[in-house]
């Protein structure tokens, strides 16, 4: 797993995977360069970064888009924000990171204790926590306070099961009090029938 994350921003690291596309998902990287009107050097932590997250595959200074890569650039932004979710929860930084935050008391992490985690990777300190904060942002992985310099987890909530119903039925109660779904499921009370009748 890598331990090196180069700077680039998820727009940037897009743009590569689009133009790779357009090339039939299969291209030297210098003739990439050419096309960004790039040097080689400055389109490789796009590049680099993808293929940490297995989004191409680069051989010979040949890069190709993966079949990850191809669902990706498919997607819509919340799909393109899931997988970039998922391929950086495989690495090994990320990983680290969430299991720390997790942990964490109030699943937060000040400013210093991220650049401990960091401290074993090969690229400047300061460089590498934005572009975590970055694409941990982008991937909603979670949130970071600018004001308290905290990274928060973000909370994901399973959605509320709606109550069983019977089609065709009004559902009964067999006690007097009712909850208010219970209420939405019955038919409406003849009171209410009668007075819409009237108006």
């Amino acid at each position: 797993m890598p331990t090196t994350y180069p700077k680039c921003s998820p727009s940037e690291m897009t743009g590569l995977l689009v133009l790779l596309d357009s090339h039939k998902g299969e291209e030297d990287v210098a003739l990439l360069a050419d096309d960004l009107d790039l040097e080689i050097d400055e389109i490789l932590p796009s590049l680099d970064f993808a293929e940490a997250l297995d989004l191409v595959k680069v051989d010979d200074g040949r890069a190709t888009l993966t079949e990850t890569g191809r669902r990706f650039l498919a997607g819509t932004i919340r799909e393109r924000k899931a997988i970039v979710r998922d391929q950086l929860r495989r690495t090994t930084l990320f990983r680290t990171l969430m299991r720390t935050l997790e942990n964490a008391p109030g699943h937060r992490l000040t400013d210093p204790e991220l650049m401990r985690l960091v401290e074993f990777t090969t690229a400047p300190s300061d460089d590498i926590v934005q572009n975590i904060v970055n694409w941990g942002r982008y991937a909603e992985l979670f949130r970071y306070d600018a004001d308290e310099h905290l990274v928060v987890a973000v909370r994901r909530q399973n959605p509320p099961r709606s109550p069983p119903t019977t089609a065709g039925h009004a559902t009964t109660s067999g006690s007097n009090s009712s909850t208010a779904n219970d209420s939405a499921n019955r038919s409406p009370p003849r009171t209410a029938t009668v007075l819409v009748a009237v108006l």
